[in-house]
Parts: C-alpha cells; structure tokens; sequence
C-alpha cells in the first residue's frame, strides 16, 4: 500500500496517484533524530534539501543568519520555497521568508515535503516546493506525557514536555520547550522558549471542529564572520501561528474551512566591527509583521475513480518596520521603512481521475489575483502510472510562481515598487519499485527546472545606484535517488543522493549531496549511525567559494524500563573543518546525552 498524504492534493490521498513526489517523515523518524529542530532531520533524509548552519544550536536572522532552506537550488530565503503548519503558509509578512527557529520538532506527527511547485495549490512562495509540517494529535483514547531533557558541549541544554490527551470526542496537545547554548564561538549564545497547544472537537462521526496556536521566542547573538569578529550583534524574535478549522469527511466528499493568523515581533542590534573601528550603532530595527488567511476547500468524488477538489483562498499579508535611534544626533527618534499591507485572493480547482487500475491522471489550475500585480494563471498536469511488479512511474509539468515580496518592492535603497512576478516551470519524471514484500524500497526522479524574471538587484539603467530588477534565469536539472532495505527484524539501511546541476551558482545548493545510515534495533537498544557527504556547496559566490564535507553522526537510546529512556548522539565525530555561512566554522565533534520520561 502506498503511503497517505494531504499534500499535494488537500485531500487524504494514496502518495501513488499524485503525479507530484512527496516525502514523508514520520514521528518515528522525528525522535531517532534526537533534534529539537525538525531542519536537521530533512536535511538527512529528503535528497535536493539542505539547510543552512552556522552553529550547535539556533539559527537566527538578518545578518549572517542560517537556516536558509533550498530544495532543487530554490531557497525559502528568497521565498521560492514555502513552510506551512497544517497547510497553513508560514513565512514573514515583510520579508517573505521562513523563520527556521520556529520549526520545533514537538509540533510535528509527520512532515511532508513536496519535491517540486505546488503553486496550484498553495499560490506565491510555493514555487520551488513546500515543507508541510502535519500537527500532532492523540489517536487513541487516553494521556501520554513525555518529557525529554539533555545536556552538552558548549554548555548546551534542550528540554521538551508533551501531554496528549484523547477523551471520546475530545482531543488535546500540550507542548512547552527551553533550548539554550554559550555556541561554539564568543558572542554566539542561542536562548529558546516555545509551547504549542490544540484542541479538537469531533461534532459528529462526520465533522470536527480544531483550534491551535503556536508561540517561539528566541534570543541571538551573532559574532559575525571570524575575521571580522563583531559586537553587539544581538535578536530578540517573537513568533505566533494561530489556526481554527471545520472539516468534513463523507465516503464521497471532504474538506473543511479554517482561518489562521501569524504574526512577528522583531528587534535586532546589527552590532559594529571594531577591528574596521566600527563604533557601536545609533539604530534598532525594528518591525512587527502579520499575515492572515482564509482558504475554504471542497473535494468530491462523482463517479469510481474520479476526485475534484476546488477552492479558495484569501491572504492578507505585511507590516511596519523602522529604526529607533538609543544614541546619536537622532537620539529618541524613529524613522520609518515600510509600513504596507498586501492582499491575495485565488481560486482553484484540481482533478484526478483513475483510468483503470493502471494509470491516474492528475491536473490543476490557479487563477491568483494580486492587489498590486494583477491576475497569475497557474497550471499543472501529470500522469501516475501503476505497473506490475510494484512499479510505479511518474511524470509531470507544473508551474510554480511567486510574487515580489515587501522589501523587495518598498524597503532599502535597491527597492522598486515596479516588481512583477517570477515564475518558473518544472518538468520531473520518477520511477520507483517495492521488492522483497515491501522490505526493499527504491526511487529515482529526473527534473528540469527552467525559472524566468527572477528579481536581482543589477546597476540602475535609468540612473545611479542599484535596483531591484525582474533580471535572472535559472535553468536547473538534477537526480535524486532514495533507498531503504529492512534487512531483518534488528538490522536496516536507508540512503540518498541528490545530483544538482545549476546554471548559474546559487547559494546553500550543494552539486553531490549523499546520506547512507544503518539501523539495528534489539530488545532494549535502538542504535543508528549515519554518513553525510556534502560537495560543491556555494558558501558564496563572488569570488566563487565551495566546501567539501564529510559529516559522521551516531545516536542511540537504551529503555531502562517502561516510563524511561536514556539517550546519546555525536555529531560530526570526524572533527571535520568546514563552513556553510562563509565566514562561519561549524563546530567540530559535539555530543550531547539525557533522558525520555514516558508515562
């Protein structure tokens, strides 16, 4: 059997009929990482991403920030690659990015990552792809309480508690969390709070009402590239994602309406060199931001084998950001950036239809009207075929897109309110094959992405200076292969590779991205070790600058008994010499060790 998923059709859906690769990772595989972050786990385990780092813990923002997550040579940095939590778009309302310190590993029951656009369904900043994070819920009537703890290099804590709780028609999740870390350099401390809460109502055997919110804050410190060391460079960042939803699910029809709100409080200290003597800045940026949604979703099924899903969506997205001067001439003054709001609003309509038992046809389109922009079409198609001997062979055309976002349009000097959209298509073939009653699994797929008016900021032609411009190409093409052989009941391996060959260099792509772990399993312990081998990677680009890379982790867990579990991982146990944030050294060997409390 294949496995469901919701995205990449909103629907719950067998991943063979979609002509689209989406990836799973599960709860599972979530706690053998071992990681508060979900980011380290998709990097390891989905071939074409990688995600940033600059340290033991923490990602951060604005200058010299990690976390930048690119798929294919897309980077959510730039808003070609969109994060949700339940279907819901993540990202910041000014700058139009991710916030990678908000992805806590307590949120999730799974993640599903789909390899490709899906604007169709998700609009601007689902160009490249979508990192949909699923929320976790109690399955089964009754408590679960978890609390995980650990400790280690550079004085680095993580802490986790979770309560499930399902009770007849009522269901709960609880979470709270505290992460901190001294970091791996001076300057480089990382202080985390988070806490998740959802309930949920089953009205009927056919209805369901959920409400959640999401709270992180975090603390940052970033001592700039190490041979300029800086001062002073510190955040302090507030996130909020808050949803309600009603959903339906008949034999022949489901969907649901939900409305979420996410919102950001930001406050950064660029900090000074005082090796370039630098002195310490007048300034604080600040900004708060916020975008709000409604998507109503309907899908239906008329005759065997045929599924329409149509819908709408509504996006209000933006904020207001300035500087407040605390020294200086301007002293007690502040100065406006932006302060802008922008509106969304689509429809769309997607089709899958069974022919026979062999062959499943898929196709969308999105019409996707801007405030400022004007109306985007938005089409896609592919067919899923299913052969003998669990062969599965897939092959699409889709479009993916994304709008210019705030700053791009109204902040700094290179801002030009003249934008017009990017977009880009992408062409993919995938084959994949179960063998040995589903212990032997394989997959490779084939792209082609060819991307047009993508924004850069080039000399001004019509005057001096620089100036946001719709400029750039981007033609990319790859490989991805997938792997994983349960050998017997206490052995298995698993493995990716990513082949990514891209016309003009990007940032945070890697050219060879290869992981191959090894699991065994018996009775009391649970041990994996795996290797990550990283080349061609663009830490920057002008002059040109690449790393090469072999990462070796371990991690293993001993249940002493039923309510405890003692654990250990080690990271980059080679003592590898190597940076991603050009600037930045990763640190060297690092472990890191605690408990699970289960009850």
């Amino acid at each position: 059997m294949g496995e469901v998923v919701v995205t990449g059709s909103r629907n719950e859906t067998d991943v063979r009929h979609l002509s689209q690769t989406v990836s799973v990772i599960n709860r599972i595989d979530i706690e053998h990482a071992m990681q508060p972050s979900l980011l380290p786990v998709l990097t390891e385990q989905i071939p074409g991403l990688f995600v940033t780092s600059r340290g033991i813990m923490g990602y951060g923002v604005s200058t010299g920030a990690a976390g930048g997550i690119s798929l294919r040579g897309l980077s959510g940095g730039t808003g070609r690659l969109m994060v949700m939590i339940d279907g819901h778009p993540q990202y910041a309302g000014i700058f139009g990015h991710p916030i990678a310190d908000a992805y806590q590993s307590f949120l999730a029951d799974r993640v599903e990552v789909l390899r490709g656009p899906a604007s169709v369904l998700y609009g601007s900043n689902a160009m490249g792809g979508v990192i949909n994070i699923v929320t976790r819920k109690m399955h089964d009537n009754g408590v679960n309480t978890n609390i995980h703890m650990g400790y280690g290099s550079y004085n680095t804590l993580e802490s986790e508690f979770t309560s499930r709780i399902r009770k007849g028609r009522f269901s709960s999740v609880v979470s709270g969390s505290y992460n901190c870390t001294d970091g791996h350099r001076n300057n480089m401390e990382f202080e985390q709070y988070g806490g998740y809460a959802k309930l949920g109502y089953e009205m009927t055997g056919n209805w369901n009402l959920r409400g959640d919110i999401n709270i992180t804050h975090f603390n940052a410190s970033y001592p700039g590239p190490i041979t300029a060391p800086l001062l002073d460079g510190d955040q302090r960042i507030t996130r909020g994602v808050t949803s309600f939803a009603i959903e339906n699910n008949y034999e022949q029809t489901s969907g649901g309406l939900s409305f979420f709100y996410n919102w950001g409080k930001h406050w950064i200290n660029d900090g000074y060199t005082p090796s370039k003597e630098e002195k310490p800045q007048d300034g604080r940026f600040n900004s708060r931001d916020n975008m709000m949604g409604v998507s109503l979703y309907q899908s239906m099924q008329f005759f065997k084998g045929n599924r329409i899903t149509a819908g709408i969506d509504w996006f209000r997205y933006g904020g207001k950001a300035w500087n407040e001067y605390v020294s200086g001439e301007h002293i007690g003054t502040t100065s406006d950036l932006v302060n802008k709001h922008e509106n969304e609003l689509a429809g769309y309509v997607d089709l899958r239809q069974n022919i026979g038992t062999w062959l499943t046809f898929n196709a969308g389109l999105r019409a996707d009207h801007h405030s400022r922009v004007g109306l985007e079409w938005v089409p896609q198609a592919g067919l899923a075929f299913h052969l003998p001997h669990t062969i599965e062979m897939k092959a699409s055309a889709s479009k993916g897109f994304r709008y210019p976002i705030l700053r791009e349009m109204y902040m700094f000097p290179p801002q030009n309110p003249d934008l017009q959209p990017e977009s880009m298509w992408n062409y993919e073939l995938a084959f994949s094959q179960q063998l040995l009653n589903g212990r032997l699994t394989y997959g490779v797929n084939l792209f082609y992405i060819d991307g047009k008016n993508l924004i850069e900021t080039l000399p001004n032609p019509n005057g001096s200076g620089m100036l946001n411009q719709n400029s750039g190409e981007i033609e990319n093409s790859g490989i991805e292969l997938q792997a994983a052989w349960r050998i017997s009941q206490y052995w298995s391996v698993d493995g990716n590779y990513s082949y990514l060959h891209m016309k003009n260099p990007v940032l945070a792509a890697p050219k060879h991205k290869l992981y191959t772990g090894v699991n065994f399993n018996y009775r009391h312990w649970d041990i994996s070790t795996g290797i990550q081998y990283i080349s061609g990677l663009y830490t920057q680009t002008d002059p040109i600058k690449t790393e090469e890379f072999v990462l070796w982790n371990i991690r293993a867990s001993y249940q002493a008994c039923r309510w405890l579990n003692i654990w250990a991982r080690g990271e980059n146990l080679l003592a590898q010499k190597y940076e991603i944030n050009a600037g930045y050294p990763m640190p060297r060997a690092t472990v890191m060790a605690g408990i699970n409390i289960s009850f």
